[in-house]
């Protein structure tokens, strides 16, 4: 079995290491903070000082961090994978950023005989436990088949996209979708609230037809219950949709319903909870109506 190297131990790196461990991979791990290896050393992973070293003992190196100079940092940054990479690595960035900053890693790294998948995954935190995130890789199709058995430990849904890149806008295309599909929850719940529905009826009705989505399922009955904490951070939409928006303008695309919920998820930015897990785009929904659904309940 191929050596890995995992770089991003945060909410969603962690349970994907350790799912590699419980399938017998042998692991090196890096993480900036130093206190989130801990958990994995303890579960038979090896550590390392510097994404440097994990690139020196791994075949495979995986990334998940943040964002795009997050990955620029830890492959191209002093004591990065770039540095200890030896012909035939293969590096799978799984962290979600600019399709175009992906294509200009993947150049530099072939001037080392580096192989690059950016590989973005949806299914938050429980996908990431569970082992059933949908992945999108864009690369090498060779490349993309050899690292198939490794994928297939993280993710159910594996769907080889094209060339460099399109795993990231595949990713992008996602977002813009999932965040369109929030919205429009907090503005059906509201709207039921505040006309004196009784929202776990309204919820068991609309899941059940054809309003019913992963959105609805997994963040409305969170929404009504005011229970914000993080599968995924407000903060790490609102990068996405930057990143889309952004996209869409070099390609010349309107994306105007992306557009204005990026603007209405600032609301919750604003309220000091982008930390937040993405049901806290009830927050800004309630101010514009000026109540909260614990009044209306």
């Amino acid at each position: 079995m191929k050596k890995i190297g995992f770089i991003g131990l945060g909410v969603m790196g962690k349970p994907m290491a350790k799912n590699l461990l419980k399938a017998g991979y042998a692991l090196t791990v890096w993480n900036r903070t130093k206190s989130k290896v801990e958990e994995l050393l303890s579960l038979g992973a090896t550590g390392a000082s510097s994404p440097k070293e994990v690139a020196e003992n791994s075949d495979v190196v995986i990334i998940m961090v943040t964002d795009s100079p997050d990955v620029e940092e830890v492959i191209l940054g002093p004591l990065g994978v770039i540095e200890g990479a030896k012909p035939g690595l293969v590096l799978i960035d799984m962290s979600t950023i600019s399709p175009y900053v992906a294509r200009q890693v993947a150049e530099k790294l072939s001037e080392r005989e580096v192989k690059m998948l950016d590989a973005p995954v949806s299914g938050g935190e429980m996908g990431a436990k569970e082992g059933t995130l949908s992945i999108m890789v864009g690369g090498p199709k060779g490349v993309y088949e050899e690292c198939l058995p490794i994928l297939k430990v993280l993710g159910k849904r594996i769907t080889y996209m094209g060339e460099s890149g399109m795993g990231q806008i595949t990713k992008l295309c996602n977002q813009v979708i999932c965040a369109l599909n929030i919205q429009a929850v907090c503005e059906g719940l509201i709207l039921g609230a505040k006309a004196g529905l009784d929202l776990e009826k309204l919820l068991q009705v609309v899941t059940a037809g054809a309003a019913g989505s992963c959105m609805l399922s997994n963040l409305g009955p969170k929404m009504v219950k005011r229970d914000f904490k993080p599968g995924f951070k407000m903060s790490h939409q609102q990068k996405d949709l930057r990143l889309a928006l952004s996209f869409a303008t070099k390609l010349g695309v309107p994306l105007p319903g992306t557009a204005l919920t990026n603007q209405i998820f600032r609301i919750v930015e604003a309220e000091g909870m982008a930390d937040k897990g993405t049901q806290a785009a009830m927050v800004a929904m309630e101010k514009l109506a000026n109540v909260k659904l614990t009044q209306l309940r």
